[in-house]
C-alpha cells in the first residue's frame, strides 16, 4: 500500500500511518520547507525506511496519476483558499480502488466553560483571521460537500471529538493556545492585518491560561470525517 500524507506538518501523523502499511510506502508533504526538514528528524536514527518527508502544494501535487493507495489529510482544508481543488488533486494521484481519508475542526462548534470575554474573543478572532486568509475556520461543517464537489460519491462521513477536562489535559490544550497567541503566524497576520494588537494578544494568552485553572474547566473540539472510495 502507497500512502500520500498531504499536509503533513511535523510528522507525526505520518510516521504512525508508516508504521500501520508497513513494508507499505509513505510520502509526507509540506509546503513549508522548514517543517519538512523538523519532519524528517524524526526519523533520527531510526530502522523505518518506509517513509520520506518532501516539500509539497496540496493544490499541485508533484506526482502522477493513480500513484497511491490512500491519500491523507488531517487539518489541513481549513487553511486553504480553494480546499476543493486540493481534493480534486488527491483524487487526481488515487489509484481505482484507492481510499480518501480526510478529518477537519469547525470552530463554530466548539463549547467551553467556563466562559470568559477573551475567550469569546479568541474565537471571534481566529475566525477573522481566517477569512482574512481565504481560509474557513469552520470548515467541518462543509468536508462532505467539498468531497462530493471534487468528485468522490462512494462517502462515508461522520464526526467525532477531543475532550479537554481534567488537568493534564487543560493544561496542554491552554499552553497550545496561550503560545500561539503570542508566537505564531496567527498571532503576526492578527497585528499585520490590524485585527488585533500585542497587548490584547497577551491578555487572551493569559486568559488560556487562567482557564485552565478551572476544576470545572471543560472544552470540547468538534470534528466532521470521511472516508471516500474510488
Amino acid at each position: 500500500m502507497d500512502l500520500l500524507d498531504v499536509g503533513c506538518g511535523p510528522g507525526t501523523i505520518t510516521v504512525d500511518l508508516a508504521r500501520s502499511v508497513a513494508p507499505g510506502s509513505v510520502i509526507g508533504i509540506d509546503r513549508e520547507n522548514a517543517v519538512v526538514i523538523e519532519a524528517t528528524g524524526l526519523l533520527g536514527a531510526s530502522a523505518m525506511e518506509n517513509v520520506e518527508f518532501r516539500p509539497g502544494d496540496a493544490c499541485s501535487l508533484g506526482f502522477d496519476d493513480q500513484s497511491f493507495d490512500v491519500a491523507h489529510a488531517h487539518q489541513v482544508l481549513q487553511h486553504l483558499s480553494d480546499p476543493v481543488a486540493a481534493l480534486v488533486e488527491m483524487r487526481r494521484v488515487l489509484r481505482s480502488g484507492g481510499m480518501l481519508a480526510v478529518r477537519e475542526s469547525d470552530y463554530g462548534g466548539f463549547v467551553w466553560a467556563p466562559s470568559d470575554p477573551l475567550l469569546d474573543r479568541w474565537l471571534g478572532l481566529y475566525h477573522q483571521v481566517c477569512s482574512r486568509n481565504g481560509a474557513d475556520a469552520d470548515a467541518g461543517r462543509h468536508l462532505l460537500g467539498w468531497a462530493q464537489a471534487a468528485g468522490f460519491s462512494d462517502i462515508q462521513a461522520g464526526s467525532s471529538t477531543w475532550t479537554f477536562a481534567d488537568a493534564v489535559s487543560r493544561g496542554w490544550w491552554s499552553d497550545l493556545w496561550a503560545e500561539r497567541m503570542i508566537r505564531s503566524s496567527l498571532a503576526e497576520q492578527a497585528i499585520s492585518y490590524r485585527l488585533s494588537t500585542r497587548e490584547e494578544l497577551e491578555a487572551i494568552s493569559s486568559a488560556w491560561r487562567r482557564w485552565a485553572e478551572h476544576d470545572d474547566a471543560f472544552f470540547v473540539v468538534i470534528h466532521a470525517e470521511l472516508i471516500g472510495r474510488l
